[in-house]
């Protein structure tokens, strides 16, 4: 996504931006969010049917000396029992593409049971997803 692209869809993702900056506790702004997509190589995903938008996710590959891995720095929005596990798909089969072998996110503790059926396991507020083969 380009930055002209950032700046179409923000409208629509603001909100759950500022949610997702609020438990980064002072250290991201919305604003900070997203200035990263526009200028880091990080990848703006868009949880929508037609023009309703449910939700986001904001990632960047990280390669770590034994191993490639899909950070999801930002997660945000309503309704996550509806696009999480196409969310999740989608970003396995991105992962499979690029050759990393794990999604791994942080944040609240709270997260740690939203995502333990998916297959995440909690490392210390730290969760990681394999992708597999």
């Amino acid at each position: 996504m380009e930055a002209k692209d950032v700046d179409k869809i923000w409208a629509k993702i603001d909100s759950y931006a500022q949610g997702a900056a609020d438990y980064t506790y002072g250290r991201f702004t919305k604003g900070d969010i997203r200035r990263g997509l526009k200028t880091a190589p990080q990848t703006l995903w868009v949880a929508h049917e037609g023009e309703e938008v449910y939700g986001f996710v904001v990632t960047e590959f990280m390669d770590y000396p034994q191993m490639k891995a899909l950070v999801m720095h930002f997660t945000g929005g309503k309704e996550l029992e509806k696009w999480k596990t196409p969310m999740l798909e989608l970003l396995q089969k991105f992962c499979k593409m690029n050759g990393a072998d794990v999604i791994e996110s942080f944040g609240r503790p709270g997260w740690a049971k939203v995502f333990k059926k998916d297959g995440f396991k909690s490392l210390f507020n730290f969760y990681e997803l394999p992708v597999g083969n």
